[in-house]
């Protein structure tokens, strides 16, 4: 399993790897979205989708710092190795590394960490909701800060995607309340990976997705593995192989592949559109804890997977079929 998984993890990687992350992109209405963003956003939709029901299985075992700390930087040395391997430079020119030590911050250090803890406080699907909130707080902030402010499809799609939320998180009002950490770290996960992105479309960084990536990873190696060592097992013991074979699969299923298909599309996409990009990735997250943990899947969730549907179709397919038939 851990070397069908090596295998998939370097060939997708190796496809991805090329785009350059953080190029300035035209906003324009009948702007086509490249056939390869919407690949790259399959992929992520079901490769962050099914890995949400997988954390509380990750930590049975071993701290949530102890989890993190292995992921990002194995999933880290691997993306490099990779970037290597195909004749990439690993070099990035100094006055680039201020922004993508904040953007890591927020992003990869907030998330990894905020995210994990609110799945185990509340049902993994739920904290998924919570943290792909984030289309809709990259959107506030890229209109506010950056001043992209959106046409009416986009706020159309917006709108959808905001009601697809709303009807995720009805049915769970109980369990916030009885575990308001856990929704305070969804939303904070959420927030957090916005201003990440915002910060490298921001600051442009010319480099292959790989590279970035696995740069960004090990940048947040560094708290996370001293967090680990503060607050994770303080002994060391040969977890089973189920935690084993789960920590490895996310590690490098969702850790490389997804965050290079990421910040791929963040590259090709402005940060607007690649925020609302990702609103199909809890719809899957839920389908996936129900699968998994028998969490719930009703008329309400279905509901929601309706929206979401409609607001990537405004927001990604609809541009690309227009600008298709001029």
């Amino acid at each position: 399993m851990h070397a069908d998984a090596s295998r998939w993890a370097g060939a997708i990687c190796s496809r991805t790897g090329n785009v350059r992350v953080s190029r300035p992109m035209p906003i324009s209405p009948h702007q086509p979205v490249p056939r390869r963003a919407l690949v790259l956003l399959v992929i992520l939709t079901l490769v962050w989708g099914t890995n949400w029901p997988l954390f509380p299985m990750a930590v049975k075992e071993v701290s949530v710092w102890t989890f993190r700390a292995i992921a990002v930087i194995v999933s880290g040395v691997v993306l490099l190795a990779v970037a290597k391997a195909r004749g990439q430079s690993l070099a990035i020119p100094r006055q680039h590394w201020p922004a993508i030590v904040m953007a890591t911050v927020f992003y990869l250090v907030i998330w990894n960490i905020a995210s994990t803890y609110s799945a185990i406080l509340i049902p993994s699907g739920q904290s998924a909701v919570l943290g792909f909130t984030m289309p809709l707080w990259a959107g506030l902030i890229s209109w506010l800060v950056l001043g992209q402010r959106p046409n009416g499809r986009l706020l159309a799609a917006i709108g959808l995607g905001t009601v697809a939320v709303t009807l995720l998180m009805i049915p769970n009002f109980g369990a916030y309340a009885d575990a308001p950490l856990g929704l305070a770290l969804g939303l904070a996960a959420g927030i957090g990976w916005a201003v990440g992105t915002l910060i490298l479309k921001r600051h442009p960084i010319d480099v292959p997705a790989t590279v970035l990536t696995g740069w960004q990873l090990l940048l947040a190696a560094v708290p996370i593995a001293i967090g680990a060592l503060l607050l994770g097992d303080h002994q060391w013991f040969m977890p089973s192989w189920q935690s084993i074979s789960v920590i490895a699969y996310i590690t490098l299923v969702p850790m490389c592949i997804g965050n290079v298909c990421w910040f791929a599309i963040v590259g090709l996409l402005p940060s607007n559109l690649a925020g609302l990009s990702s609103v199909m990735v809890p719809v899957v997250a839920m389908i996936s804890g129900a699968l998994v943990h028998g969490e719930p899947l009703g008329p309400l969730q279905l509901l929601a997977m309706g929206f979401s549907v409609a607001a990537l179709w405004l927001a990604v397919l609809k541009p690309a079929r227009s600008a298709s038939a001029r």
